[in-house]
């Protein structure tokens, strides 16, 4: 345990130096890049550092935009297990409104046998992992393109939502915490998952444990309806209780 805080009080000095990715602070360290990762998350949750993909910055500091291929390896075994876990509450035959984003994305791959969807995405990610599809038709909402998240947001796409329904609605979130919302980079990226949220019957977030409490901006879509969170065996139990508190259904994905 005196190690571990030993570790941890390193983490928070080369972080302040200027060392914020994971590999970068496990190779200083000369430790894993799992242990690093567990460290910065406890450190996260303890209010000391703000949590990226990949790594951490202090707090306080202007929090960078990961680009989607800059996402796409991070956390990758976590993702897939949320994907699965989402993909066996769709049903045959149903609408579905898919998010931009990796995990969502990964999600996609995970739906590319089924019969009879219909998807109704904002990201580039679920167009390319069903283009070629057999039985599943794609609506992509359009709009403009947001060429760091391989997005499409503003009024046009919002304009192609409004007409359209859904059985289930998967968000993912730059960050989602309890009685908040999702944390997002951009005023149009929230609003358009605020739409996403009222077009639905039921409402998913799918997001990986580092994500949990994490506020990394300052746009906000609010969770002010019924919906669930799923996330993967990382989340701690310090992570879980708030959104437990508010009654908010949690399912884990335990592999």
């Amino acid at each position: 345990m005196k190690a571990a805080r030993a570790r941890r009080a390193r983490i928070v000095d080369q972080i302040a130096t200027g060392t914020t990715s994971a590999e970068s602070l496990a190779e200083r360290l000369g430790v894993s890049l799992s242990t690093v990762r567990r460290d910065l998350d406890i450190l996260a949750r303890d209010g000391v550092l703000l949590r990226t993909y990949g790594g951490a910055v202090p707090v306080g500091a202007r929090m960078p935009e990961q680009s989607l291929a800059e996402r796409a390896t991070d956390r990758l075994p976590q993702k897939r297990a949320i994907a699965r876990l989402a993909a066996a509450i769709v049903q045959d035959g149903e609408s579905v409104i898919l998010d931009a984003g990796t995990t969502t994305g990964a999600l996609a791959v995970e739906l590319r046998h089924r019969a009879g969807l219909r998807v109704i995405t904002s990201g580039l990610t679920t167009l390319t992992a069903l283009a070629d599809a057999p039985g599943i038709e794609v609506l992509s909402v359009g709009g403009m393109l947001r060429p760091i998240s391989l997005s499409f947001v503003g009024p046009h796409a919002e304009q192609v939502l409004r007409r359209v329904t859904a059985a289930r609605a998967f968000l993912g979130a730059d960050g989602v915490v309890a009685g908040r919302g999702l944390c997002e980079a951009t005023a149009t990226q929230a609003a358009l998952k605020e739409l996403m949220t009222r077009q639905a019957d039921a409402l998913y977030v799918l997001a990986t444990a580092d994500k949990l409490g994490r506020a990394a901006f300052q746009e906000w879509t609010p969770l002010d309806r019924p919906w669930t969170l799923i996330t993967d065996a990382d989340a701690t139990e310090a992570q879980l209780l708030p959104f437990q508190k508010l009654g908010i259904v949690t399912i884990i994905k335990a592999d």
